[in-house]
């Protein structure tokens, strides 16, 4: 039977939500929804509700940001080599294309190097600043990293190379609590104690995309062209699974919308051709499980530059190439990670399931798969999951954790064990040699101040609400929410004692049941379940009253429009 370790919980949050809806001309479900996000003040709801690209945030308030522009200005009108070295992930990937884009169109004398995830490891290294020596580079900028590479960049400056660094990531604090940062000319980040930008949680492409605004408006380029480089923005803050409230989420909803209109990036849209979803209405689902999946997959198995070289493409030809490679090399991915979870299930029931914290040895995994892995693990067992893979000189990981649980702070009490690691709250990164991985798994397990209840996880639900309430102008409006990512999570609905009949398994992969839900005062509609549909439809065989979280959609096929309940979770009454 389909069981769930999840914990159902209804907000209550309190307000008057009939004078809002009056107020706000909005349904009063809509209204309980933003205040259940937090979303209270008239400012709030009026910046949530119609925020505008006018609306974000003054560039020029990043530190360093203007002397960066001063430092690029110079080198470029100088004519002076400059090179980008970016990062090999999703969001590495999106601001080094955003930052040679814009180099490129002021005609500079500039190119890019992204890492190797395997033979070199994240950020800039040793070995990237001598090939930049021998090269006669005059200028590094580093995007999506630099602000923990100390010795890497103290080492650049050392070698007469100015640097600029724009990055995201957590300023280091030594004993004292001061900020150990790196040499450099320039430090643009939002996570500097003195910066004055209104938003810290910001990611690495959209840090290098607010430079870009004020290098473009040096040079009279029209703030058109600067927009376009929003789409790029808006993926790498949906990949960086960054929170979607305030800035974030107006550049999100304009970067989705001017690439639902047709992206200006030809490569970008043939990748969207490739994944069999265009002329669909792109959202933050696409983005972070079709469109970026594909995007890391060559930094993951074969090199980042694939997906730079196909959002660079000049040609249809090209572009076909490129990102028909990186469609081909996710499905590889998905099939290694498959089999990946496969292994990492057997381990975890035979010897590992009792445990607080789950350290699976996985030898012949790819290793840039490892967080994969462990997030999956992690999400069916409900506890902290560390993933290890043999690499060339020892061995790596990657963690996911859950909220009860500081993985950072838990790596720093084994760190005798550790030859790397860093992270923060909810995943990390390390490297060990083999024969600490036993002695890891144990540590771990013994410091882990982990209770029963915090294996639980609680799943919010927004309101309960009947489904003969539901109308298209209800759903129209819940449209208007989007989009939805961390923070502004998608609504979550619930409703008691339903019946689901008629049911039937559909897909070429029998991947999706659709049934008829029918409620105590009689409404019905339909629905559609795509957890376990297999499974499902034996139970339905003998128990057919449940409870059910669900969200609604208009369901349009041939033409005709109906109203269907996409079902997240069912409870069958005792």
């Amino acid at each position: 039977m389909i069981k769930t370790k999840k914990k159902w919980m209804v907000y209550a949050k309190k307000a008057d939500f009939k004078s809002l809806s009056q107020k706000y001309g909005m349904d009063q479900v809509v209204m309980r929804i933003l205040r259940n996000r937090e979303i209270n003040t008239d400012k709030e709801i009026m910046s949530y509700l119609n925020g505008k690209i006018e609306d974000i945030y003054d560039s020029s308030l990043l530190p360093d940001v203007n002397k960066a522009v001063d430092i690029l200005k110079a080198n470029i009108d100088a004519g002076n080599k400059i090179r980008v070295v970016g990062d090999y992930d999703i969001d590495g990937v999106c601001a080094t294309y955003i930052l040679s884009a814009t180099l490129k169109k002021l005609h500079a004398s500039a190119d890019y190097v992204i890492p190797d995830r395997v033979r070199d490891g994240y950020g800039i290294n040793r070995s990237i600043v001598d090939n930049a020596v021998k090269d006669g580079v005059d200028l590094i900028i580093t995007c999506d990293n630099g602000i923990a590479a100390i010795d890497e960049l103290g080492y650049a400056v050392s070698k007469g190379i100015k640097v600029i660094v724009t990055d995201h990531h957590d300023v280091r604090l030594d004993e004292a609590g001061n900020e150990n940062i790196p040499t450099a000319d320039a430090i643009v980040n939002a996570k500097l104690k003195r910066s004055q930008y209104p938003c810290a949680d910001i990611c690495g492409a959209v840090t290098a995309w607010k430079l870009t605004e004020l290098l473009l408006e040096q040079y009279k380029i029209l703030k058109n062209e600067w927009l376009e480089l929003i789409e790029f923005a808006a993926i790498a803050t949906i990949g960086d699974v960054m929170k979607l409230v305030g800035e974030n989420r107006i550049i999100v909803k304009e970067g989705l919308s001017r690439i639902n209109k047709g992206s200006f990036n030809l490569g970008l849209r043939k990748l969207i051709e490739k994944c069999d979803i265009s002329g669909k209405k792109i959202n933050t689902y696409h983005i972070g499980f079709i469109i970026g999946p594909c995007i890391n997959a060559g930094g993951r198995l074969e090199s980042a530059e694939l997906a730079m070289k196909l959002f660079m493409s000049e040609t249809e030809a090209e572009a076909e190439h490129y990102a028909m490679r990186l469609k081909l090399l996710n499905d590889d991915r998905k099939a290694m990670t498959e089999r990946g979870m496969q292994e990492a299930e057997k381990i975890v029931e035979e010897t590992e399931k009792d445990r607080k914290v789950l350290v699976v040895y996985l030898p012949e995994l790819h290793e840039s798969l490892a967080g994969i892995v462990a997030g999956r693990v992690k999400e069916k067992y409900g506890k902290p999951t560390f993933v290890i893979t043999d690499s060339e000189d020892g061995c790596k990981g990657s963690g996911r954790s859950i909220e009860a649980y500081h993985m950072f702070e838990a790596l720093c009490k084994v760190s005798d064990l550790l030859e790397k690691f860093g992270g923060h709250p909810m995943a990390a990164g390390l490297s060990l040699k083999k024969e600490n991985v036993n002695k890891l798994r144990e540590r771990l397990n013994e410091n882990a101040d982990l209770k029963e209840e915090d294996f639980v996880q609680k799943l919010m639900i927004d309101c309960a609400m009947p489904i003969g309430y539901i109308s298209s102008k209800l759903i129209e409006e819940l449209d208007t929410l989007e989009p939805f990512g961390p923070g502004n999570e998608k609504p979550v609905f619930a409703v008691k004692n339903v019946m689901l009949t008629d049911k039937r398994i559909l897909g070429k992969n029998r991947n999706v049941l659709k049934l008829i839900v029918r409620d105590e005062n009689g409404s019905s509609v339909q629905g559609v379940f795509f957890g376990n549909p297999e499974e499902m439809n034996d139970i339905l065989e003998h128990e057919t009253t449940a409870s059910i979280l669900y969200y609604p959609q208009i369901n349009e096929f041939n033409g005709r429009k109906t109203l269907q309940l996409v079902i997240n979770e069912v409870r069958f009454e005792q």
